[in-house]
Parts: structure tokens; sequence; C-alpha cells
């Protein structure tokens, strides 16, 4: 999942960019060990099939949201996943071929070689990338969570999210409702607040998500959560306790090992946000088009009015 307001985009780039650079060395590999010859670029059918086979690539990680849980994945998942990617990849670009007139000239043994590199490629690169990500879980990356708990489970609450932090959060911190712990740390994590002063804290500081787990002694409390929410929070909720809180939009994820419900006003998928900034552009096109359009027709009225040559030396004078 990804949200317009913190750093979700970022966190798969680096997937993104790994599968772009795997794709393009199977393409080049694959047209070496087939034609023996070392620059397929040179040739126009393989040059452009390299330029297509990276805009397609794009375009299926982001409709079939290729990355979702990716760090989450086991070995055999990824590897199911990365054939899929590349099966789709085979036959977005026989598409593409059946459609060009001179597809014919391209090797059919280049070409499935190409799909069977990939998969292979991108089977490593995503599994050793994960490693390396995984090794800088216990650091943290930008986006910060405060966690919200009780004092009966805080300590296994922090522990389980430092050593599960798959979507890398920054700690900021732990508030503790039934108990005064301002200013003790649990597992290295400060606790920043209490009960009492939890809204106030949360209004002024930075915080991009806050996770929201107590002891079943303890309620949830429904108010604080609305208000988290009417701040643009992003809010977990433990699926453990049910709450009947309705703000935002809600999707089921995994905050360390707890499965949670998950509320924000400004929520949406991979795909969403995808499709949000094709139309953003689209529309942006489109009104730089009509905008030269419309010049085209009124700078020969203002020309005419004004009397004088309004295309002089690239400036606009008037004289009424």
């Amino acid at each position: 999942m990804y949200r317009k307001n913190s750093s979700g985009w970022v966190k798969h780039v680096d997937f993104i960019l790994l599968d772009l650079l795997c794709i393009q060395l199977a393409f080049y590999f694959s047209y070496v060990c087939r034609m023996g010859e070392w620059n397929p670029y040179s040739v126009p059918i393989y040059r452009n099939m390299a330029i297509f086979i990276e805009l397609a690539d794009i375009a299926v990680i982001f409709l079939f949201e290729s990355y979702k849980n990716v760090l989450k994945r086991g070995y055999y998942i990824e590897l199911v996943s990365s054939i899929k990617q590349a099966v789709m990849l085979i036959l977005v670009g026989s598409l593409y071929l059946l459609s060009v007139q001179e597809g014919n000239m391209y090797s059919r043994t280049a070409f499935y070689l190409m799909g069977i590199f990939y998969a292979v490629f991108a089977y490593g690169a995503r599994i050793l990338w994960k490693r390396y990500l995984k090794k800088k879980m216990k650091t943290g990356g930008d986006s910060s969570l405060i966690i919200i708990t009780s004092s009966k489970i805080a300590e296994k609450v922090v522990k389980s999210i430092k050593n599960h932090n798959y979507e890398m959060y920054q700690m900021n911190g732990v508030i503790v409702l039934d108990r005064d712990m301002t200013g003790e740390d649990i597992e290295g994590v400060p606790v920043v607040a209490n009960a009492e002063n939890v809204a106030e804290f949360l209004r002024q500081s930075w915080v991009d998500e806050v996770f929201i787990n107590l002891d079943e002694s303890i309620p949830y409390p429904k108010e604080l959560i609305e208000r988290c929410s009417e701040m643009g929070l992003t809010v977990h909720l433990n699926l453990v306790k049910i709450t009947n809180s309705t703000l935002g939009k809600q999707s089921i994820g995994k905050v360390g090992e707890y499965t949670v419900l998950t509320t924000s006003i400004n929520y949406m998928t991979m795909r969403q946000a995808f499709l949000k900034r094709t139309m953003d552009i689209a529309a942006g096109l489109a009104g730089c088009i009509a905008t030269g359009i419309i010049f085209v027709f009124v700078a020969p009225i203002i020309y005419k009015f004004t009397g004088t040559d309004f295309f002089q030396s690239g400036t606009c004078r008037t004289e009424w």
C-alpha cells in the first residue's frame, strides 16, 4: 500500500530500478548468446524492443502491483513472482512483435531466452536486495512511527516491531496509556507521553503513522483514534481487538508480526496512485495543447487591435 503523504513510493523505487536493469541485461545477453554479436542496439528491431520492454516492465509492475509485500515474501513465493513477471513480459512483447511489420525478423530464440534470463536475474537481484534491506530494518527509514500501548505488553510490542520492521519505520517513541512512564526507555525506544498529553504530543510532533496495540484489559481509545485520523495520521490497529472507527479508508496489513486494520484519509494502492498520476499528466498535456490552440487564434486578434508588432524582439508592447 502507498500513501500520498509518506515515503511509500520511495520504498520500492530501488526494486523497480533493479527490475529495469535485469530486463535490459536479459535482453542484451539473450542477443549475444543467439546472434554472437555485441551490439544489439545497432539493429533497429532490437533497439526498439530494448525500449519497449522497459516501458512494458514498468506498466506490468504498476498494474499488477508486483512488489506488494515484497519484503515479507519467502524464496518460493519470490520465485513464482519472478516467473509470473517474466511470462507477462513475454506475452506483452509477443503482442508488440505481432503488431510491427518487421517482427518476423526478431529471433524467437533470443526472445524466449530473454524471458528465461530475466526470471533468473530478477529472482537473484530481489533476494540479494531484500537481504541488504533486512539488515537496514534495525536502523529504520524515513516514515515516523509512534507506538501507543499498555505497560503490560509494551516491551513485547516494541521488540516485535524492531525485529520485523518490514516497512522500515523510524520508531520515534512509545506512549503508555495505563501508566506514566514518560522519560523511560523500552527496548531502546523512549516513552514520550502518557494518556493525559498523548493528543497534544501527536499534534506538535513529527509523526506519520501510529500503531495502537493494548492488552485485553484496556479498550481501544475511540476518541484518540478519531483525533489521529482527523490530523491526517495513518492509524494501525491490532486486529485482535475490534474497533468501530469508520474514519478514512481501511485496509488489512502488517506491522511487525501483528495483523492490523489500517485507517487513513490519504491512503491508496500502488495501482490507484499510478492511475491518478497518469491522469494528472494527461490533464496537464491536454491543458498545454488547449492553451496552444487558443494562443494561435488569440495572438492575431491582439496584434490587430494593438497595431504593434506583437512578436518583435520576443516582447509584447501595447499602445492604445
